[in-house]
């Protein structure tokens, strides 16, 4: 039996909520098998970040080697980088092995309000990662922060600033509506030639942690199935949809909880 593979490159989440761990779960959700490079080591729980370790630069890169030297690596997802070393190492492997389908979610801040990547990194992020990906998947708070901007607070606003993140020479953006507000959340998927509005009931809960890691594995599970990008983004956001809606079926921590990864089963 031959298994997709998908590589996700991000930090760990020691409660096993985000990062690293929630994308190998939704990885696993979709049927798709996952491979890991560690850029950071966090401290935390459903609370919040007590401490944060950066992986060097130089392991990342033996990380990195070692998977794409054995496994047949089909799609990768980009989470948290925490520092510009973890960048230029993730830049250069990713252009050493030519790799394919790159889904870049701009981790900034944690769910807990908890900053996971240092501010000179920023701008590697914008002029060095964002370039190669094939779609980027920010929230509106991240979307502004990479823009210099205040927040999107209309539907006009998020389309103007998701033109101007293509314009940093990715080749989608989808934008995250759920810090927005109203009965529904809308992520807007904006193309060079369309803008797509995806819609689903806003979930009242407060057990959203990992949600947009989450979300980006799973656009990276579906390409890395041979599914195209729209049909790969509308998949991983119903998926999302009922992972959100099914958390509080779980009774894990004190705080933000994670959302129901298995779902489905």
């Amino acid at each position: 039996m031959t298994i997709p593979i998908a590589l996700t490159i991000a930090g760990s989440d020691s409660s096993g909520g985000a990062g690293i761990q929630a994308d190998l779960k939704t990885f696993a959700a979709f049927g798709v098998y996952g491979a890991s490079v560690i850029t950071a080591l966090t401290a935390q729980n459903t609370k919040g970040v007590s401490a944060m370790h950066q992986v060097p630069g130089d392991f990342v890169v033996a990380q990195l080697d070692a998977v794409f030297a054995d496994l047949d690596v089909k799609a990768v997802k980009i989470g948290m980088v925490a520092h510009r070393a973890a960048i230029d190492a993730i830049v250069a492997g990713l252009d050493r092995w030519s790799s394919r389908h790159l889904v870049v979610d701009p981790v900034m801040i944690a769910t807990s309000g908890d900053r996971l990547l240092a501010p000179g990194a920023v701008q590697a992020l914008r002029s060095k990662l964002i370039p190669r990906a094939e779609i980027i998947t920010p929230n509106l708070p991240e979307a502004a922060a990479l823009l210099d901007e205040p927040m999107a607070a209309s539907e006009a606003d998020i389309e103007g600033q998701g033109r101007r993140l293509l314009a940093l020479g990715c080749g989608a953006v989808l934008i995250k509506g759920g810090h927005g507000k109203g009965a529904e959340s809308i992520d807007y998927l904006v193309r060079e030639d369309t803008i797509i509005a995806l819609s689903a009931p806003r979930i009242a809960t407060k057990n959203t942690h990992g949600t947009g890691c989450s979300l980006s594995s799973a656009i990276a599970a579906g390409l890395s199935k041979g599914h195209d990008l729209e049909t790969a983004v509308r998949n991983a956001k119903t998926w999302i949809s009922g992972a959100i809606a099914a958390a509080d079926r779980l009774t894990v921590g004190q705080g933000h909880g994670p959302i129901h990864h298995f779902h489905q089963w």
